[in-house]
């Protein structure tokens, strides 16, 4: 129900764009985002935006470098990832949840996506 895709290896200073589609249902479910986990850490949450509210929360560490987007005639959800860093390396869920209300937890989502990885060297 939630299709993640974009990510790939990109030198520091570098950008990609991850898209997430998503199915009717879940894209009506409001809060969106994305969170990710590097090799040997917890998952963390990165960014989210709400329908409703039409509010966009960052993670202090990705603050000024990624802007998430949506694009609702096409049922996807972006992640601009600018001035990538090597500790941006991880793979990067997209997930959703039945609230208007976002959340940097990770038990208040709903739907996860299979993950993309992004790697950068530095």
């Amino acid at each position: 129900q939630l299709q993640a895709s974009g990510g790939g290896l990109v030198q520091a200073g570098g950008s990609l764009r991850l898209s997430c589609v998503a199915s009717g249902r879940i894209f009506s479910s409001d809060a969106l985002g994305w969170f990710r986990q590097a090799p040997g850490k917890e998952r963390e949450f990165v960014s989210a935006i709400t329908w409703s509210v039409a509010g966009t929360y960052y993670a202090d560490s990705v603050k000024g470098r990624f802007t998430i987007s949506k694009d609702n005639a096409k049922n996807t959800m972006y992640l601009q990832m600018n001035s990538l860093r090597p500790e941006d390396t991880a793979v990067y869920y997209c997930v959703a949840r039945d609230s208007p209300y976002y959340s940097t937890r990770r038990s208040d989502y709903d739907y996860w996506g299979q993950g993309t990885l992004v790697t950068v060297s530095s």
